[in-house]
């Protein structure tokens, strides 16, 4: 991304009264995807480019017009070797001496010698503790402030880790990936809960309310029809636990203290009933078994 296209955009988005929330909004985008943009670490793909020429009302052409000449191709040069049979058909020797260091035989038998060298002194040789010098560096090289953790790989593999979400992006692969509170975001397109799922929640829990209200007023059962409050909690916890795939997650001691109000207010059962209570390490003892993972 050039530098002045970068700033273009910043511009037109402030023109038009729009914070980066509120463009990353409307391009269904992470904002890490529009700071990016602006900061001329990343370019919009095609798709993107059309959506801003169309919310910006200007044309492709003044979007990405740039000052810049085109850098022209510079002309290939001759290998040294064909060089060097050209003057031995012509009957010139070249002298040693104007042999370009880096092509010379020595140089590069010092170079391959030093390169193993240094190898094997700073351990990056597989098995040799590489990695963990490697982890160091990254650390002296990672830093930390108020807007959150920042670190870069060698290989320009980025984390950022802010209060507004983490953004991974791997230089190997084609994939970036930002967690956004409930959103999740994959090359800037936004997968996951989203809205839908808060949505769903905000409607379970005016639902409860309405069929609390209506046993009430109708039949007079404000009690024990307060009970079915818990299933708030255990409609939250499920759908996460079904969407990240933990059972740990999902609120078993509140399901065991609803079926111990519904034995003991319908059937009077608070003896033997309160034993359902027995179950709640039983249950993340058998996920923990079962998933192999450790309860959190």
């Amino acid at each position: 991304m050039n530098i002045e296209i970068a700033n273009r955009l910043v511009n037109l988005r402030k023109s038009n009264g729009l914070s980066q929330e509120a463009l990353a909004e409307k391009l269904g985008i992470s904002r890490q995807a529009v700071s990016k943009w602006e900061r001329a670490e990343a370019s919009p793909d095609t798709d993107n480019l059309i959506l801003l020429a169309r919310l910006y009302q200007v044309s492709l052409d003044e979007l990405l017009r740039t000052e810049e000449e085109i850098p022209v191709p510079e002309s290939k040069e001759t290998p040294w070797g064909e060089i060097g049979e050209e003057d031995a058909a012509a009957g010139n020797s070249t002298p040693q001496n104007d042999i370009p260091q880096s092509l010379s035989p020595q140089s590069s038998m010092s170079q391959s010698s030093m390169s193993q060298s240094d190898m094997t002194t700073s351990g990056s040789v597989p098995g040799s503790g590489g990695d963990t010098d490697r982890m160091e560096e990254k650390q002296e090289d990672s830093p930390a402030g108020a807007d959150g953790i920042h670190m870069k790989d060698k290989d320009g593999s980025e984390v950022h880790v802010g209060w507004d979400g983490i953004y991974v992006e791997e230089a190997k692969k084609s994939d970036d990936c930002a967690y956004e509170k409930s959103s999740i975001y994959i090359n800037g397109k936004k997968h996951g809960m989203g809205r839908a799922a808060a949505y769903g929640r905000v409607s379970v829990f005016f639902l409860i309310i309405l069929l609390y209200l209506l046993a009430g007023f109708l039949f007079g059962a404000w009690h024990p029809t307060w009970i079915i409050f818990l299933l708030i909690p255990l409609w939250h916890s499920f759908t996460e636990a079904v969407r990240r795939r933990n059972p740990h997650i999902f609120a078993y001691p509140v399901l065991a203290a609803l079926l111990f109000l519904c034995l003991g207010f319908f059937f009077g059962a608070w003896h033997p009933g309160w034993v359902i209570f027995l179950t709640v390490p039983f249950y993340y003892t058998t996920v923990s078994f079962l998933t192999g993972k450790p309860e959190e």
